[in-house]
């Protein structure tokens, strides 16, 4: 985890703390700037619409929610160097409302992809984007929760969700959350209305998954066993007992109707360990190992059911376009 203020002392006035404080977040907001972009939208019914986004790679590649560009007719980028390009849509993912664009152009400074498994709770988080068509705005906060769901426009619940309460409004969308060092550590996504100081953002560990197969496939085809999952640690002398190396696993907190966890056996309740004996100590890790070519493909599920060790036998279905 990123660390900003100096150890306190006797010599350390407020005064210095919030001067430390105001540096880091300048200076995460000027190394970011270059690489957020504001993006316009005009849909197939002809209405025009705007969000955020943020570059990837020095090659044009561009993240941004797939709610904001999603049945666009026509996209416009603009830069934070003057620059309006106009851009294409890579590939679309609703299921984890992310999407990747590319523009015409080289050299571009862009921002990197942290590791969203390192961060904690009360860590500063800053976001960046175009509120209301105010470009480059920048609100800082910090990372209120870990590993919220929430729901998408597809339906789908979209897991290991950052809570922050840096302030969001229409326009943020799409936009980088960032850390004090500058790295992206979620894609801005959602508000809850009324409430105040409670945003979320994509986790950045799947942000880089989704985005890798998008440019790669311009879709994702997956496979799905229909179960909501969350990140839960596992009870040490479970672990013990069952000599396990990890930590955590992931709790089924919700079973679809006749899909291959219910036909599988498995309840709501069941920490999943394991697919085929790859660990899933995390939806993320979960996620990666339900691609396209375990669709109908025999797998072994390891699950804890209370203290018990159980395996049961499961095959994954692909999930459909419009699921």
């Amino acid at each position: 985890m990123d660390s900003i203020l100096p150890p306190a002392s006797a010599a350390t006035t407020g005064e210095d703390l919030l001067d430390a404080y105001s540096h880091a977040v300048s200076h995460a907001a000027a190394q970011a700037h270059p690489a957020v972009v504001h993006i316009e939208i005009t849909g197939a019914d002809g209405q025009r619409g705007s969000g955020s986004g943020f570059f990837i790679s020095p090659d044009g590649y561009l993240l941004t929610n797939s709610h904001v560009v999603h049945d666009a007719r026509e996209l416009r980028v603009f830069l934070a160097d003057g620059r309006k390009l106009a851009a294409d849509l890579v590939g679309d993912d609703p299921h984890t409302d992310l999407a990747v664009l590319r523009v015409s152009a080289d050299d571009l400074v862009h921002l990197t992809l942290a590791n969203s498994a390192a961060v904690r709770p009360g860590q500063v988080a800053i976001a960046i984007g175009s509120p209301m068509g105010f470009q480059q705005t920048v609100t800082a906060g910090i990372v209120s929760g870990l590993g919220r769901s929430l729901r998408g426009a597809s339906g789908r619940l979209i897991d290991n969700i950052i809570q922050t309460d840096a302030a969001l409004n229409p326009g943020n969308s799409g936009g980088p959350l960032v850390n004090t060092r500058g790295e992206v550590i979620g894609v801005n996504t959602a508000i809850i209305r009324p409430a105040q100081g409670i945003c979320f953002a994509i986790a950045s560990n799947t942000v880089r998954w989704v985005a890798g197969w998008l440019i790669k496939d311009g879709r994702i085809r997956r496979s799905f066993i229909g179960v909501a999952g969350q990140n839960v640690p596992l009870i040490r002398k479970v672990a013990r007992y069952h000599h396990l190396a990890q930590e955590t696993g992931v709790l089924v907190a919700g079973l679809e109707p006749d899909s291959p966890a219910a036909r599988a056996g498995l309840t709501e309740g069941d920490i999943v360990l394991a697919l085929d004996d790859t660990p899933t100590p995390s939806v993320d890790a979960l996620h990666k190992l339900l691609t396209g070519d375990r669709v109908g493909e025999r797998a072994i599920v390891r699950f804890l059911r209370g203290v018990e060790l159980r395996r049961h036998a499961i095959i994954p279905l692909e999930m459909p376009s419009e699921r």
